[in-house]
């Protein structure tokens, strides 16, 4: 299995990868999309921007989790969080993302009860344990980690745990990447497609971009063969004049995707709109836990106070998170809006556009 895995950060498989993407490019160049936090980490950290041909772009996307989320959505936890008696469960990078006024690091400093965990499993036994206390899960992913919250609501509900609940937040994918399509100021020729999301939902929610609007599609591994591997058959369908949704990361994703994860997803939540970071609102683009299941809706239950939402001055991750602009062509980059001192989303996030290129540019 090592020996398998090693051959996907093969240089030599990677140096004929490297040629054969040179040349199938179109001589007057093409812009590719990615719309996987992991893939900007891989492609930053592996140098793969400055390994392509002249007049190829690749240009991150909407694919981080955390900076989607809307200020709305963030000033909301932070009002959960100061209702007396609640405790916040989340991921670590949920803590330092920047409200209207506050985030959850500074409300923790300032007394609140905020807890680290990694995986709503974990905030379910938190649950247990503190039965005095309401602990609130912060739902945010895309249909990754969708179906672990689902699953946890389920067994909320089998066991009588009362005092579990989740902010809702979460999207799918395929909602978004429509309206990067039709973004009148970008204009794509192809996207590398996640392949986490992709092994639950698989390849078949993809087609509409080639069968409606002609957009070549490849589901790509995370190793530097990986991405050279998905850029190559990109450019291939480019040279060919061909638009199909192709896997290439065959190893982790099923043409059908993940069929009890997603009846897992279609049993507790419902879709419904959502308001992304950069994108704005998107008809259906959004989970909602269902009817069935309201009482695990924490803001149904608690129905808290939110103060008026402002987006924080200067901040561009919209615009990069819509990829028509860099990390770096942002006036806060590497000056006010550092890891440390983070502006915006897309610098907090470890899969945040920003944050990879002030890592490895």
């Amino acid at each position: 299995m090592q020996r398998e895995l090693a051959a996907f950060k093969d240089p030599q498989l990677a140096r004929g990868l490297i040629e054969s993407i040179g040349k199938l490019a179109p001589a007057d160049g093409a812009t590719l999309m990615e719309v996987c936090g992991t893939h900007t980490v891989a492609i930053a950290r592996n140098g793969i921007r400055n390994l392509m041909p002249q007049g190829t772009r690749l240009a991150s996307g909407p694919g981080c989790p955390v900076c989607v989320t809307s200020n709305r959505d963030i000033d909301t936890v932070i009002a959960l969080a100061r209702i007396p008696n609640v405790t916040i469960a989340t991921f670590g990078d949920m803590t330092r993302v920047p409200g209207s006024t506050s985030s959850l690091l500074k409300e923790q400093a300032a007394g609140r009860s905020v807890q680290i965990v990694y995986s709503p499993l974990d905030a379910l036994t938190l649950a247990a344990q503190h039965p005095e206390r309401e602990i609130v899960f912060v739902g945010v992913g895309f249909e990754t980690t969708t179906p672990l919250v689902a699953m946890a609501i389920k067994r909320a509900a089998a066991t009588g745990l009362k005092n579990f609940t989740v902010f809702a937040a979460h999207k799918n994918m395929p909602g978004a990447l429509e309206a990067i399509i039709n973004d009148p100021q970008l204009k794509l020729d192809a996207l590398i497609l996640p392949g986490h999301v992709s092994t639950i939902i698989g390849a078949a929610p993809y087609e509409f971009l080639a069968k409606k609007y002609g957009i070549p599609g490849v589901i790509t591994g995370f190793e530097p063969v990986d991405v050279l591997q998905g850029i190559a058959m990109i450019m291939r369908q480019l040279h060919e004049g061909r638009a199909e949704i192709e896997i290439a990361y065959a190893r982790g994703v099923m043409p059908q995707g993940n069929p009890t994860a997603l009846a897992a997803i279609d049993e507790v939540f419902e879709t419904c709109p959502a308001i992304w970071r950069g994108l704005g609102r998107i008809d259906g683009s959004g989970y909602r836990i269902r009817e069935e299941f309201a009482c695990f809706d924490a803001v149904r239950r608690f129905q808290p106070e939110v103060e008026p939402t402002q987006d924080p001055k200067g901040c561009r991750c919209g615009d990069v998170l819509r990829g028509i602009m860099a990390p770096s062509e942002c006036p806060l980059f590497r000056t006010v809006c550092t890891p440390e001192n983070p502006v915006g989303p897309c610098m907090v996030s470890s899969e945040g556009s920003c944050a990879a290129y002030y890592r490895y540019y």
